[in-house]
């Protein structure tokens, strides 16, 4: 597949020799990373200006910019992975005829001070500068005042600097943790764009600081936790929700409103959501406000509570699903599939009930086991391993959540139910 995608891009060059502008990389998500690990193509133009390009790895943007393209003055790149150790960057040799220089990696990289610094420092006379990037760092996130040290002040040609950079620290200094504040100060006086930060210090994970200039310009935006300063991104297609603390039902109006041309949502979060519970006892939860998102066509549950299932079945709304009963859209079947799956034989659950964890068992399971249990009261649960007590099997209240999904799945997507008995 590789060599096919190489022989292409190489006959381009000796079919069209006067070829000023390519672009060699879809639109589309599903990237052609070019490699040339494991050949030596040989290309070479003197014409081409303009190069848009998606490649595997560090080198391969090394081997593009090693003078076969000698004026070459624009080059977006995207990159798969950048990996630190590379003996191959030039520190000395300048690429002074590049003039506007666009890098975009999605991997985590712990290469920025060894690898992309220097790579940088070699384009004497930049004009324009793009960088999406995902970081490891070892002490502290990436703030203003490292861009100005050892960026902006070494590119004295620069007039234009945008940027997305994502920054994990996975040993943080607990004493001296920066905070919003902190890094937003940092950029002061910075000429460019405005610019946005945000900072999670998660318990169970490492911590991650994003700073961007704003107005956002990529078509997705990862990792979204409460923090979110919710200001409005009219380009973002495809988001990611994760976060150890609930996404309250407040969340997703924000996130209705900051993107109004959402596709695309993933979430992932185990914690139930702590204001459901009060407008249950208050019974006010028909008071809450629809969230709507009117383009929605992916919506993905990983590893998500149950709360987050009802908050898109019962508190949201999408017309592009409603409306067409045909159309897979708004909601992945496998993943309902998979939510809608016993544990037990891996099969539809059958009147679904739930016990106080939430965790979910067919209603002929419980009997069975209640009526098998002759001289003890308690049932414990396969999944979590605890103990509930129990007077009969009609305590076992139903899974409100599942039958929901049972009618969802028979109406919008015209398949029959199916399951055994336990």
């Amino acid at each position: 597949m590789n060599y096919t995608k190489i022989f292409v891009f190489t006959q381009i060059f000796i079919q069209y020799p006067n070829l000023q502008y390519l672009n060699f990389c879809p639109s589309s998500s599903l990237y052609v990373h070019l490699s040339f690990s494991n050949s030596s193509p040989i290309f070479v133009s003197s014409n081409l200006l303009e190069l848009h390009v998606c490649l595997t790895n560090f080198t391969d943007c090394l081997y593009i910019l090693d003078g076969r393209f000698n004026q070459l003055r624009t080059f977006y790149v995207n990159i798969s992975l950048i990996k630190s150790g590379n003996k191959n960057v030039d520190k000395e040799k300048k690429l002074s005829n590049l003039k506007c220089f666009s890098l975009h990696c999605y991997k985590m990289t712990d290469a920025y001070n060894e690898v992309i610094l220097p790579f940088l420092y070699r384009m004497s006379n930049l004009e324009e500068l793009d960088l999406s990037l995902f970081l490891s760092v070892k002490e502290k996130f990436l703030d203003g005042n490292d861009i100005k040290k050892n960026l902006l002040n070494q590119m004295i040609q620069l007039n234009k600097f945008t940027f997305n950079i994502y920054s994990i620290v996975y040993c943080h200094n607990q004493i001296n943790l920066q905070s919003n504040e902190d890094i937003q100060n940092t950029f002061n006086d910075y000429k460019y764009n405005k610019i946005i930060c945000s900072i999670d210090y998660l318990k169970k994970r490492s911590s991650q600081c994003r700073i961007y200039s704003y107005p956002y310009k990529l078509k997705f935006y990862n990792y979204i936790t409460n923090n979110f300063s919710g200001e409005l991104f009219k380009c973002v297609r495809q988001i990611s929700l994760f976060d150890e603390k609930p996404f309250e039902h407040e969340f997703f109006l924000r996130i209705e409103k900051s993107f109004p041309f959402l596709e695309n949502i993933s979430i992932r979060n185990f914690q139930p959501q702590n204001n459901k519970s009060c407008t249950e006892s208050n019974k006010d939860n028909q008071h809450l406000s629809i969230v709507k998102y009117p383009y929605l066509t992916n919506l993905s549950l990983i590893k998500v509570h149950d709360d987050y299932i009802e908050q898109f079945l019962v508190y949201t709304k999408n017309p592009s699903f409603a409306t067409d009963s045909s159309s897979k859209s708004g909601y992945s079947y496998t993943t309902i599939e998979q939510i809608l799956q016993y544990s037990l034989c891996l099969d539809r659950f059958h009147n679904p009930r739930a016990l106080s964890f939430q965790h979910i068992y067919c209603y002929s399971y419980l009997k069975r086991i209640i009526s098998s249990n002759i001289l003890c009261s308690i049932i414990t649960c396969s999944i979590c391993r605890h103990i509930f007590p129990y007077d009969n099997s009609i305590q076992f209240s139903k899974s409100y959540i599942h039958n929901q999904l049972f009618d969802l799945v028979l109406i919008n997507y015209n398949i029959k139910e199916k399951y055994v008995e336990c």
